[in-house]
């Protein structure tokens, strides 16, 4: 996973959520109707879609982004965030009828957190970023979706994606049920334990259900169902063979956007032309990197800190 100057640079289109996250750290989360003193407060950019296309570019890729924030502060703020990345997000377009989305997350002394999102412009995606979407596919070798944007938007996306070869990656996130047609228009499907849950009706509690689970997913239509199980490790599948990435030892600070970073690590991988079992390592180390840090889209690693962490579990 070395850098060769020679190397293909992916392209990766982004059709998703851009948001502002607002966050409080505490020293645990507070019961129903219970004030609990914060220990922190910061405003920062997030957006399942956002933080995808940030460690894409972190990663070494070419990022389009697609997608609507409102035509206020916050969204302007963000598109600048995206830019100082060098995102390319011509493709973003500003929505005077919807505010921007926001995330507000709490987060405990352990890491864990509890997230309540309002999606504002986000979910007023259409038919205008469906065809930017497709405009953006032009020469592009993955899509990343999630489920932050209107479902049918990405279906069509995804579909015209495959029509022109360019591969699906999906992460069904946050957890949601997912339309059907979906399956059959992801390449490779990436939810965690609880969004596995949501989709196969089948608890992921080890490598066991997670093998249940993914064949559930297979099932459906999905090429590659990969399971994300935190602390426990990648488990994967295809139609003829299965793979498992243990868990890298680091120390968690907090696990927001942990699975964005995945994902980007396994499709710049995977657009670079290795196999999966290559890129669910890659992904997996950009994963366990995003745990180290605070934040959502400041938590996104770069691509030497990959390799660096990728080379010590060797």
């Amino acid at each position: 996973m070395a850098t060769d100057e020679n190397a293909h640079k992916p392209t990766v289109v982004v059709l998703g959520s851009i948001n502002m996250d607002i966050v409080a750290t505490m020293r645990r989360m507070p019961e129903l109707g219970e004030t609990v003193a914060g220990d922190g407060f910061v405003t920062a950019g997030g957006g399942k879609g956002a933080n995808q296309a940030v460690a894409l570019a972190r990663l070494g890729a070419d990022v389009r982004m697609v997608g609507k924030v409102g035509d206020d502060d916050f969204g302007r703020a963000l598109l600048g965030g995206l830019r100082e990345e060098g995102i390319n997000v011509h493709d973003v377009a500003l929505d005077a009828a919807h505010s921007t989305g926001v995330a507000m997350i709490f987060v405990d002394a352990t890491g864990q957190n509890r997230i309540a999102a309002v999606y504002g412009a986000n979910m007023a995606c259409d038919e205008q970023q469906l065809v930017a979407a497709k405009r953006a596919l032009d020469g592009a070798d993955i899509l990343m979706l999630q489920l932050e944007t209107p479902p049918d938007i990405s279906v069509a996306a995804a579909m015209h994606a495959r029509s022109i070869g360019v591969r699906v990656v999906w992460d069904p996130a946050p957890a949601a049920a997912m339309p059907y047609s979906g399956f059959a228009s992801a390449d490779i499907l990436t939810p965690n334990e609880l969004e596995t849950a949501e989709l196969t009706d089948i608890p992921v509690k080890d490598v066991q259900s997670a093998r249940d689970a993914a064949k559930s997913l297979l099932a459906k239509g999905v090429g590659v169902a990969v399971v994300k199980m935190g602390q426990r490790g990648v488990y994967a599948a295809s139609a003829d063979k299965e793979y498992f990435v243990p868990p890298f030892k680091v120390d968690m600070v907090d696990s927001v956007a942990a699975g964005d970073a995945f994902g980007a690590g396994l499709a710049v991988a995977i657009a670079e032309g290795n196999g999966i079992d290559n890129a669910l390592k890659f992904g997996a180390a950009a994963g366990a990197l995003a745990v180290t840090r605070t934040g959502a889209r400041d938590a996104m690693p770069y691509r030497a800190d990959v390799e660096s962490l990728l080379a010590q579990a060797t």
